[in-house]
């Protein structure tokens, strides 16, 4: 098994926390940062804008992609703009669809034309893959996101798919493929095998990175011996 250190595919940290958010960043093997809406949310935040310069100040050498939080296509491109003049670091990231189902691909063509760096965002189909891959600037750096977890989450194999969708990205070669929502550590050589260049993971699959390469008998009986000491400490009896 490959050390993390020897992987091909780019490890990006996902998170709205900023304490783990430079946590990460410190790390080398940590090389870009992303966010999204509900992360956010979660991590109790109401200013967005000033969460969001406030990260860029701390880090400016990294790709950070934010996203937009619109449900109508000219916000969206306002929101997108703005968002695109924070830092040259900075990615958009743009859902594939509105709430509506109806596509970005117009969105995409138009900002992509003037040069903003984009991050689309939420993808589960190839055919959404190709869609969007063919709006894009194919000189202009961007991330096209596909939720291989979630695939995964409806019983579908991601990783033909995944594969599928490297070759498709060959046509534009300034953008990068990101296996979004991983559900376990496994995915990230899953990833690193199909050539996938980007992989976006929470803190807390990255914090099993130190179980990689570790022998799995001693992982049983670490397992065993957890067991057995939460039995003790509840005061089990029979």
């Amino acid at each position: 098994m490959k050390k993390v250190e020897e992987l091909n595919v780019k490890i990006f940290a996902d998170g709205a926390d900023k304490a783990g958010m430079l946590d990460m960043y410190a790390k080398p093997f940590i090389k870009g940062l992303t966010t999204n809406p509900t992360l956010m949310k979660k991590a109790g935040l109401t200013d967005y804008r000033t969460f969001c310069k406030d990260i860029l100040v701390l880090i400016k050498d990294k790709p950070l992609s934010f996203e937009v939080f619109s449900d109508d296509f000219a916000e969206m491109e306002r929101q997108a703009l703005e968002i695109s003049s924070w830092g040259e670091n900075v990615y958009v990231k743009i859902p594939v669809t509105n709430t509506k189902q109806e596509t970005c691909y117009s969105l995409v063509k138009k900002l992509a034309d003037q040069k903003v760096k984009l991050n689309v965002t939420a993808l589960m189909t190839l055919d959404q893959v190709r869609d969007v891959v063919a709006s894009l600037n194919p000189s202009i750096p961007s991330y096209v996101s596909v939720f291989a977890g979630r695939v995964a989450d409806t019983g579908v194999d991601p990783v033909p798919l995944m594969a599928k969708a490297v070759e498709i990205l060959k046509v534009a070669p300034a953008a990068e493929l990101i296996w979004a929502s991983p559900r376990e550590l496994l995915n990230i050589f899953q990833a690193d095998e199909i050539g996938c260049h980007v992989i976006t993971v929470t803190n807390d699959i990255l914090k099993k990175l130190s179980l990689v390469g570790y022998s799995l008998d001693e992982y049983s009986l670490d397992t065993v011996k957890m067991f057995y000491k939460d039995a003790v400490d509840a005061g089990f009896k029979l």
